[in-house]
């Protein structure tokens, strides 16, 4: 008998993605509502993605096995 596959997390697949070099890459956080005190400046750079730091990657790597 043939071995399953594993399954991606979906929540995790929605929120990362792969750079053609294989990096993963995010969304920051705290851009979704209490906007009136934060500076233009600081909401700007929030639009931006990020790559995901190098200490979770095994781990969202191992969550997003086809991704």
């Amino acid at each position: 008998m043939a071995n399953q596959k594993m399954k991606t997390k979906r929540a995790a697949a929605k929120r990362f993605k792969v750079t053609g070099s294989g990096k993963l890459v995010r969304n920051k956080a705290n851009k979704s509502h209490i906007l009136t005190k934060k500076t233009t400046k600081r909401k700007r750079n929030l639009r931006k993605q990020t790559e995901v730091d190098a200490t979770n990657v095994k781990t969202m790597k191992k969550i997003m096995p086809y991704i």
